[in-house]
């Protein structure tokens, strides 16, 4: 593996390049980004790798790539110095979390809180009480929130910016609308060059189902919470509550989101891509699918007697997933965002 220095320097190398051809300026941000500069700090070879979606359009239009003598492999190099960017900025010091032992943890510590109290159909509390549930994933997200937070900070703090200056309405919207839309993975309507050459919207679209079943899952947590503690109204809901039909819905999306992902990724060319990272991106991806498959497993088998062992089960997996949040893939979203944010505000200025 290069030496952290290796791959800055290199990266470096290879902006230079692409800003002397500008022949793919129109491919992606990262593009109009480094054109806007003339030499390359770590920090903007930071932000340009987070920038990068690792759509690989560049690689396969690029006169320069390999075997050509420049060796120009934008999306591999840009990869390698992503993951070196979350070593660099996170606190604690980023270590990557097994999935295997993450989830084992998880399911020890549902176990405990459950204790030995029998399965009546369709209580959840009465298999693990609420406050206990509620404090535990509290304490959980907590944690989570701090470390993300503090990555976030390491990284605006990087770039030289002030941090009010992210949050100005018009640089929050073309932030946001590039990160729910994933325009970089567009490609002016004709999709991103993965999993090999021929353009495609298929990572787009099963991203969208795996991100959006995220969000659904939490707005059916959310409103379960509101109903609990707001309205008194207790768990089990009805099949066609708004919790239940929120759930169901983003259980789906992170069935078949994660699962098409996984097979893109089977057929995808290594050259355009650091494969050190493909356990923890596999990682990831099982535990969102291992989420949503024993959630609906236990709504669909709440009235048995299954009910206790599939809920201990199930929010294992869930502390699992939560547990490996801080130090895994799910962090790429967290400077993803960082990054689109700086484009926004760079984009801003160039325009007045």
């Amino acid at each position: 593996m290069p030496q952290v220095a290796d791959i800055i320097a290199e990266g470096k190398r290879l902006m230079v390049i692409c800003n002397a051809c500008r022949y793919c300026e129109g491919f992606c941000a990262v593009f109009p980004a480094l054109e806007r500069r003339l030499t390359f700090s770590d920090a903007d070879m930071d932000y340009l790798a987070n920038l990068c979606h690792n759509c690989a359009e560049c690689y396969y239009a690029c006169q320069y790539a390999p075997p050509h003598e420049f060796a120009v492999n934008v999306p591999k190099v840009l990869a390698e110095i992503r993951a070196r960017s979350y070593q660099k900025n996170a606190w604690p010091r980023f270590r990557p979390v097994s999935a295997i032992w993450a989830v084992a943890v998880g399911i020890i510590l549902a176990a405990a809180l459950a204790g030995r109290r029998a399965a009546t159909a369709a209580n959840f509390y009465g298999v693990i009480p609420h406050d206990a549930m509620v404090g535990a994933f509290a304490a959980v997200f907590a944690v989570i929130i701090l470390v993300h937070a503090a990555g976030f900070l390491r990284f605006w703090r990087d770039s030289g910016e002030k941090l009010s200056q992210a949050f100005r309405p018009a640089v929050l919207f073309s932030a946001l609308r590039d990160g729910l839309s994933l325009k970089n993975l567009d490609s002016h309507g004709a999709g991103c060059t993965y999993p090999q050459e021929n353009h495609s919207q298929a990572r787009r679209w099963f991203h969208h189902l795996t991100f959006y079943g995220f969000l659904l899952c939490t707005a059916s947590t959310t409103v379960a919470a509101f109903y609990h503690s707001i309205v008194g109204w207790s768990a089990p809901y009805p099949y066609f509550s708004v919790p239940v039909v929120l759930g169901t819905l983003g259980g789906v999306g992170l069935l078949v989101g994660p699962i098409g992902l996984y097979r893109l990724k089977q057929r995808r060319d290594t050259a355009i891509v650091d494969v050190k990272q493909d356990s923890m991106d596999v990682s990831f991806l099982m535990l969102l699918f291992l989420t949503s498959l024993t959630g609906l497993l236990l709504l669909v088998m709440r009235d048995t007697n299954a009910m206790g062992l599939l809920l201990r089960i199930h929010l294992g997996v869930v502390l699992g997933l939560c547990l490996t949040l801080p130090y895994g893939k799910f962090v790429h979203g967290i400077y993803r965002w960082a990054a689109l944010l700086r484009s926004a505000l760079e984009t801003s200025r160039s325009e007045h």
